[in-house]
């Protein structure tokens, strides 16, 4: 049975925004603004533009392959299956990881407000999604619009109150104070906040389930990283006004200070509330996008394909969305989840770097394939764009520390052992 067709443009912007701004803007601005200063908002105006690069092209391909596998029907169509199974292999890892990490973010904001165990109420939060999703991609992405609407509102909550700050005590013509300006700092930056966007390319994985997907995912997909840029600069710009770049970069919870400062003692409530939503939210999203990534390979045979079982009443993946909850609990008890978590972002970049590739590809083997949305700027059939979004992502991988690199490599490694048995038919679904 199909997935079926129930989201709007709206939930799909909603949605994608909700995994976008998670809780990586409440601990990367403190390191931001220590390494910038009061130039941080032009790191994330850097970042957003090296995320658009590789969001064109997510959106080329997205218009003329509307799959749930998303990049797996991507990059299968252009390099054939073992190169589609293993991208899909990494984006499921690097989806039930981050799960697993946001999860024990939420568990710990928990655990200081209730006492109880992180281990215990990320557990909790992962079996309360995968129930939410089983209901329906309807009833849970509206659960989750609601909790984004709630955590974009607690940002906005910060830029309103941090306003007579930035408009007092000299903070705004420090904020663009060119004798300040370092632009090795700025693009330093940029790949640390960088961090704060990867998200936007889960949109994609909703094509199968949304209206007019061919116009409304790639539509979605901008609405998004342009929704989150401007709510990232803004946020930044508000930090800096409030606290020293010092005091950002010393602090454990920077915007929690930044409330603390403005509203008193009663401010880590306020912000433990809307860290709690956010960690939700994101999981919730991380989990429904991730789930359909399983769907999609396991529909294809490349898993059991019993794993692509779709509820006939909910019209919902239930096995997909149950076992990559239950890979992301089995996460939760991974010894040093830092370094694997760290590693995730490796094997992102590689993923960027191959989709990136993959328009290109694509542009010379089906030119004639029908493109609603097409990728501007081009020389003969490339796309400048996807050029420079396979370089930016390439350069980022550097960025990654030797343990993690080793770690993502392993993974990755895992996932072409696996399919090279598959395909010798050792191993037989």
């Amino acid at each position: 049975m199909p997935l079926k067709k129930q989201l709007g443009f709206w939930p799909v912007v909603l949605s994608g925004i909700g995994i976008i701004i998670g809780a990586g803007i409440y601990a990367l601005v403190g390191k931001a603004a220590g390494i910038s200063g009061y130039w941080i908002w032009a790191g994330f105006l850097v970042s957003a533009f090296v995320a658009v690069l590789t969001g064109l092209s997510y959106a080329e391909l997205s218009s003329m392959i509307p799959k749930a596998g998303a990049e797996f029907h991507y990059t299968k169509k252009a390099y054939g299956r073992r190169v589609g199974f293993i991208t899909g292999w990494i984006l499921i890892l690097a989806g039930v990881i981050s799960c697993a990490t946001v999860a024990l973010g939420f568990g710990n904001y928990f655990f200081s407000l209730f006492g109880i165990s992180p281990v215990l109420a990320a557990i909790g939060l992962l079996a309360s999604c995968i129930f939410l999703i089983s209901k329906g991609i309807k009833e849970s992405v509206t659960i989750g619009v609601i909790f984004t609407v709630f955590e974009a509102l607690g940002l906005i909550f910060i830029i309103l109150i941090s306003l007579p700050f930035v408009f007092s005590g000299g903070n705004f013509a420090r904020i663009f104070d060119f004798s300040t300006f370092d632009l090795f700092s700025i693009i330093k930056t940029a790949a640390l906040v960088f961090f704060a966007f990867i998200g936007f390319e889960e949109i994609v994985r909703l094509a199968e389930e949304t209206k007019n997907a061919e116009k409304n995912i790639p539509k979605a997909l901008f609405a998004a990283i342009a929704f989150s840029t401007v709510i990232y600069i803004l946020v930044s710009i508000s930090a800096v006004s409030v606290l020293t770049p010092q005091e950002l970069a010393a602090s454990n919870a920077p915007l929690g200070d930044v409330a603390g400062k403005i509203l008193g003692p009663n401010a880590f409530l306020i912000l433990s509330g809307i860290a709690l939503i956010a960690t939700a939210s994101t999981v919730l999203l991380i989990l429904i996008a991730t789930s359909r990534i399983v769907y999609g390979i396991a529909e294809d045979k490349e898993l059991p394909h019993i794993i692509a079982k779709v509820d006939r009443k909910t019209h919902t993946p239930i096995i997909a969305v149950a076992l990559s909850g239950i890979l992301a609990m089995a996460f939760l008890f991974v010894g040093g989840i830092e370094l694997i978590a760290n590693s995730t972002d490796l094997m992102l970049f590689i993923a960027f770097a191959i989709v990136n590739l993959t328009v290109i590809r694509l542009r010379f083997s089906e030119p004639k394939m029908h493109r609603p949305f097409k990728i501007p700027f081009n020389i003969g059939r490339v796309p400048i764009p996807a050029v420079l979004g396979f370089l930016t992502s390439s350069l980022l991988m550097f960025g990654i520390n030797k343990d993690a690199f080793i770690v993502g490599l392993g993974l990755v490694a895992l996932g072409i052992a696996f399919e090279e048995f598959h395909y010798r038919k050792f191993i037989k679904f």
